[in-house]
């Protein structure tokens, strides 16, 4: 039977709407994950109006997008984050436990384990990682010499300064291994971590010049904090106070260099704020916040140069980008209160390595403007391990029973159904292997010691902090986003529950019964 004019008009519209409404990019748009080093919640201006740093392009990213006010990275230290954010599964289910990836350290993503960029390769997607690594490698040991079943991850750690590796101990013509290419990446540039040793600029799998001595640091003290670098082979083309820029300009060029038919997934590691503190004189004096504040400005035109070129291609609305951080502000964050009167950590307690909310609880902005609404806030507690199976819906990317276990898609609530997801609990988790769990508006901090880095006492007099006695901490952050008052004798039957659900979710199938408070 022939259709009417009217209805085949009628169709022509609806599916002229439905297309401008569903553009062939929000299925493949490319991707770019900007994951800062120590950045605190505070830091940024769009998150706290009381900043003394300018982070313009970062305001600017936000205003764009979804800023989060309320999203956590899965430990309150980084190898651990890194881990969590990539594999979309908790650190502490594999060899993260305590600690972090020490100098020479082991890779800790399984063999076979498939992260973002797997998935994201497996659905046409071009991938690489640009900057820090920090999940380990193989490094090519000359034979009797590191990795080797005589000496372990740990004992290379915490070796003597003057038993330390030296330069002629590696065969740099063979390839490092079990890196960035084995998970998934297709290209890899960086120094592996800036404040350890190889100092040499590593692409894909190789030195690109060899290290002719040891790294000498001069007796000179650094801006802000310590130098934090451990000694160790060094290159000559290698310079540490450029370092973040030179990583810039290789982000920004392989952005260039990629086919526009194809997508790609770039995850920019920033070295900065981490220590060592070394922004350039271009960005001295740039904040009010000491060297540091300097570094954060610097660290955020790092980001504006990303966006910059995405702007200058065509492509920025073809483009999800994400900016968020490993953990929270190193300790040196409180003398920047006591000398700066800038809080780093935001309004909450606690620092890098600590279960308190400023030790985990960090900056986080997704901006895609075809999908998700401009200068939107969510308020809901987001975890970042959430990012491989919300990213995977958004391309199409298939996610099996062995893969990003942990991870559950937010995209429908990205999207504006916010009904549709925030229910199930964040976890978080710390090097002495304490763990936190945040349902709703309750935290239950499964320990007596929430905060592990020194707290100067001046700050501590300042804050009026007292030492927690009681065994576990129950805090009701609607009420209390210091976390100032322990409620877990007022509330036994939320302090059982949420004890309950943490122990189901560490034991999956197991259940055990969890042990008596």
């Amino acid at each position: 039977m022939a259709l009417g004019k009217g209805f085949l008009i009628t169709l022509i519209l609806l599916l002229a709407v439905l297309a401008s409404r569903c553009p062939s990019d929000i299925q493949k748009p490319n991707i770019i994950l900007i994951y800062a080093d120590d950045l605190g919640y505070g830091d940024l201006q769009v998150m706290n109006d009381s900043s003394k740093i300018p982070t313009p392009n970062l305001n600017s990213l936000a205003m764009s997008g979804i800023r989060f006010t309320n999203a956590h990275s899965c430990s309150s230290v980084c190898s651990p984050s890194r881990y969590s954010i990539l594999t979309g599964r908790y650190h502490w289910r594999g060899h993260l436990r305590k600690g972090i990836v020490q100098p020479w350290g082991d890779p800790v993503i399984e063999d076979g384990r498939k992260t973002l960029a797997t998935l994201l390769s497996e659905v046409g997607y071009s991938t690489a990682c640009i900057g820090k690594w920090h999940l380990g490698m193989t490094w090519p040991f000359r034979p009797g010499i590191g990795q080797n079943d005589s000496i372990n991850e740990w004992q290379r750690s915490y070796l003597k300064d003057d038993q330390y590796f030296n330069f002629d101990d590696f065969d740099w013509d063979q390839n490092i291994t079990k890196g960035p290419l084995t998970a998934g990446f297709d290209y890899y540039f960086g120094d592996g971590v800036i404040n350890f040793p190889p100092y040499a600029w590593i692409e894909n799998d190789k030195i690109i010049t060899k290290p002719g001595h040891n790294l000498v640091m001069s007796n000179a003290l650094p801006l802000e904090g310590n130098w934090g670098l451990s000694p160790g082979p060094a290159s000559d083309e290698y310079d540490l106070m450029t370092a973040p820029i030179r990583l810039t300009e290789r982000a920004v060029q392989w952005i260039e260099e990629q086919p526009r038919k194809k997508p790609f997934f770039l995850y920019f590691s920033l070295p900065s704020p981490h220590v060592p503190i070394i922004p350039t004189e271009a960005f001295t004096g740039k904040s009010m916040a000491g060297p540091y504040g300097d570094y954060v400005v610097q660290t955020d035109w790092m980001v504006g140069q990303i966006i910059e070129k995405l702007k200058e291609m065509g492509i920025d609305r073809k483009t999800l980008v994400i900016f968020t951080s490993d953990n929270g502000p190193e300790r040196f964050a409180y003398d920047r209160v006591l000398n700066y009167q800038h809080r780093s950590m935001g309004p909450y307690r606690g620092v890098k390595r600590d279960l308190l909310e400023g030790g985990h609880r960090v900056p986080f902005i997704v901006s895609y403007p075809p999908l998700f609404s401009e200068g939107r806030v969510i308020d809901a507690p987001i975890s970042q391990i959430d990012l491989t199976a919300t990213l995977s819906e958004l391309t199409g990317a298939s996610i099996d029973s062995t893969t990003a276990e942990d991870s559950k898609s937010l995209l429908k609530a990205w999207r504006g159904k916010e009904s549709e997801g925030y229910s199930h609990p964040v976890i978080h988790h710390t090097i002495n292997g304490n763990f936190a769990i945040r349902k709703e508006n309750w935290v239950l901090i499964m320990s007596n010691r929430p905060t592990i880095s020194h707290i100067p006492p001046a700050y501590r007099s300042m804050e009026n902090l007292q030492d927690e006695k009681a065994h576990v901490l129950l805090y009701n952050l609607d009420e209390d986003e210091q976390q100032l008052y322990n409620l877990a004798e007022e509330y036994p039957d939320i302090v059982k529950d949420l004890k309950n659900l943490l122990y189901s979710i560490q034991m999956g199938d197991k259940q055990p019964k969890p042990p008596a408070i």
